[in-house]
Parts: structure tokens; sequence; C-alpha cells
């Protein structure tokens, strides 16, 4: 028993070490710091509500300017004054579109679990034959349970405001 827990360890142990040794080897470096930055700075759940199908490409049109730094609803607006200063570039009216979030109708709904297969983020629990209910927290508004819906009881409305996502807005002159 001692001598397979032995042989166990020391053979995890190398595996470790040649998983170090690999990852320095064949590390894959960064041409650009800034687009490395705003990546790591991004929400990273791929959810596509700023018109990328991921964060990578929406922060590689970032680092091109081709995009506003508001760009990112799931992201808010501190996400938003992040990347404006990253970027060194004003925020344009301050105003962004509110992030998208699930919601499913418990009547229509008849348990077929395709909306639970689609979503990315597990977002939507329940079983089969059973109503399906959206866990808000890990929504991210792809819409991939609205494409998969048979019965159409998934809908997609914008997130009310919370103390994360509200932003004052700036005062009118007189």
């Amino acid at each position: 028993m001692l001598a397979a827990t032995l042989i166990l360890a020391a053979i995890g142990g190398l595996m470790g070490a040649g998983l170090g040794w690999a990852a320095r080897v064949f590390a894959v470096s960064s041409d650009n710091p800034l687009l490395a930055e705003i990546e790591r700075s991004m929400p990273g759940s791929q959810c596509g509500q700023c018109g990328f199908p991921g964060c990578s490409a929406a922060a590689a049109a970032l680092a091109e300017g081709k995009v506003a730094p508001t760009c990112c609803p799931p992201g808010g607006m501190a996400l938003a004054e992040r990347l404006a200063q990253l970027l060194d570039v004003p925020l344009e009216g301050g105003q962004m579109p509110a992030p998208l979030l699930a919601s499913i109708e418990a009547e229509q709904c008849t348990g077929c679990t395709r909306c639970y297969r689609a979503c990315p983020t597990d977002a939507i629990v329940g079983a089969n034959g059973q109503i399906h209910a959206v866990l808000h927290n890990a929504c991210t508004g792809c819409g991939k349970c609205l494409e998969a819906c048979p019965e159409g009881c998934v809908s997609l409305a914008a997130q009310a405001p919370t103390l994360d996502t509200w932003h004052w807005g700036k005062p009118q002159a007189a």
C-alpha cells in the first residue's frame, strides 16, 4: 500500500514538473501588451452582446480602435471606464446598453431541456419534463436559449439597474 502511494506521488510529481517545463518552453508571448491587458479586463463570459464572437475578438477590436469602450454591456460602466483609461480615449456620452437577461414563461414551458443544453454558462436550471428557471447571476444574455426553445417561452429583457450597473448621468447646463 505504501509503495503504491509513493509510486503514484512520484508519477504525479514527474508529470507536474513536465507540464511546468512545457508551459515555459511552449509559451506564446503576446506582441501587444495593451491587447493582453484589455483581454484580462474583459469579463470572459463569451456572451456575444458586443457583436463579436468572444471577448478576445472584442479586445482586438478595442485595441485597434474599431469599437467604443462601452461595447460590453455585461462589464458595465466600471469596465467601460477602465477600458477608456487603458486606451486613453474619452467616454462619449457615458451611456451603455443595459445587459440582457433571459427569462422563461412558466405557463408555456414544457421542460424539453433544449434551452438548458444550449446555455453556455449553465444559467438555466430544470430537468426533463419540469419547468425551467433562469439564474440571473449566471445569465450573460447571449440569446442561445432563445434560439433553442421550440415553444417560444424564453425572452430576453434589459436588466434592471443595480448598484453595480447604475450610473449617475451628467447634469445638464441650465
